[in-house]
């Protein structure tokens, strides 16, 4: 496999891992852990749509066609 989508792969795997890490809003709830958490995945979506956008820049233009005739 081409190392853009090891790379791709493994940076998408570490995203959901993340998000499923996800503080459970319960009465014990903890809003400083949750802004820590919020912060990190922000930071991880935005490495992934980044290294997405510079790596893989036709499959950008195809998904954004996609998305344009889906909510039209």
């Amino acid at each position: 496999m081409n190392h853009k989508y090891e790379t791709c792969i493994k940076m998408l795997r570490q995203l959901v891992s993340d998000i499923q890490g996800a503080p459970y809003p319960s009465e014990n709830f903890e809003p400083e852990l949750y802004k820590i958490w919020y912060e990190h995945v922000q930071n991880a979506a935005v490495n992934c749509f980044e290294y997405l956008d510079d790596n893989f820049p036709q499959e950008k233009e195809v998904f954004d066609k996609t998305l344009n005739k889906i909510f039209k």
